[in-house]
């Protein structure tokens, strides 16, 4: 059962896409400084940070909040 989810803009975006946009739009140290972890901060990088995120569901509700937030402006 494959149900369509048209009012989630979530919805068929990876966790690396949503980073990319992310420093793409706002560049690492802006990231950093909206949201403070470390990987974002500290030698940040594309892939540690993924490895990150996927390990920790409140840092990765924090990155999806922030990617919704700039895609509505």
């Amino acid at each position: 059962m494959n149900k369509e989810q048209p009012n989630n803009p979530l919805h068929g975006k990876t966790l690396e896409m949503i980073v990319q946009h992310l420093v793409d739009y706002y560049g690492w140290e802006q990231l950093g400084s909206r949201i403070r972890i470390r990987c974002f901060n500290e030698n940040p990088s594309k892939q540690s940070s993924l490895k990150f995120l996927r390990k920790t569901p409140w840092a990765r509700k924090k990155v999806e909040d922030l990617y919704l937030e700039s895609i509505e402006s």
